[in-house]
């Protein structure tokens, strides 16, 4: 059964919130999308690319009508963007958010929002190096995971339209708490970006004409918005260092392998990392 909304307000229309519109639009699952930003020319890009049917930089107005609100700033405003929200929304709407961290977010708004109103975390597993509504894709999430982050005191109602909203988006919704989710995606997501940045922060400007596609293939997610990124290793510190750990004990095989000339070693490691990111798929 198709679920439509009358209103869906979007706080913070980049290029995932854009994408989100842009899909609601294109599905025909909302009458209306608000997108909400702090930023008029942001607004009217989103306005221009068909993410949203009407913008405003006041939040209390843009959620003031809504059905649901998908909240998806950087993940260190998310906890004060819901909690605003909650206060000028309609009584006992639900919302949820788009952030690559969980846990601090959860445990700050996990039934303690008022008036009714209810928080279930979401994370779409979709998104590019490159921000804003001009990007967005109302494809974006066709095929992809969507996570949602249920704790004991969520509603079974409240799942369910939130597996169904991202569902009709295209995504393939898989449920996970929200500490499994940020020891997860500390080491599928979060890692992967730390060595990128690495990586193309030990390159010399001597060398930029010399770089060939697997330099650029490694380093491409290094050029996201340094200050989301920021703020995702902050919240999620404990489990990227752990990450760490575990890289840094990769590395530590790979050099002992080459420093004592142990080719055995060296390729087994090698057949590892094949093997596993053949495994992975495009």
């Amino acid at each position: 059964m198709i679920k439509r909304f009358n209103t869906v307000a979007i706080v913070g229309v980049g290029l995932i919130g854009g994408s989100i519109g842009m899909a609601l639009r294109a599905r025909g699952l909302a009458d209306r999308v608000i997108g909400v930003g702090r930023r008029q020319a942001s607004l009217r890009t989103a306005r221009r690319v068909g993410a949203v049917t009407n913008t405003t930089v006041e939040l209390a107005k843009g959620v003031a009508e809504a059905d649901l609100v998908v909240v998806c700033t950087p993940v260190g405003r998310i906890v004060e963007d819901v909690r605003r929200a909650a206060e000028h929304c309609p009584e006992g709407t639900l919302l949820t958010d788009a952030g690559s961290t969980k846990q601090r977010i959860v445990e700050a708004l996990d039934g303690q929002l008022p008036r009714g109103c209810r928080f279930l975390g979401s994370h779409p597993l979709a998104g590019s190096e490159k921000a804003g509504a001009a990007n967005a894709r109302a494809d974006l999430f066709e095929g992809r995971v969507a996570l949602l982050t249920p704790t004991r005191n969520t509603r079974a109602e409240d799942f369910d339209a939130l597996e169904a909203f991202w569902s009709q988006l295209g995504s393939v919704v898989i449920q996970m708490s929200p500490a499994d989710h940020d020891r997860a995606l500390a080491l599928t997501s979060h890692l992967p970006h730390l060595i990128a940045a690495a990586l193309a922060g030990v390159q010399s400007e001597c060398y930029f004409r010399l770089a060939g596609a697997g330099l650029l293939d490694t380093t491409r997610i290094a050029a996201g918005d340094p200050e989301l990124w920021r703020q995702i290793f902050v919240q999620n510190r404990q489990n990227v260092l752990a990450a760490l750990d575990q890289f840094e004990a990769q590395l530590s095989a790979f050099r002992a392998a080459i420093r004592d000339g142990n080719e055995d070693a060296l390729e087994e490691l090698l057949a590892i990392a094949k093997k596993n990111r053949d495994a992975l798929g495009s």
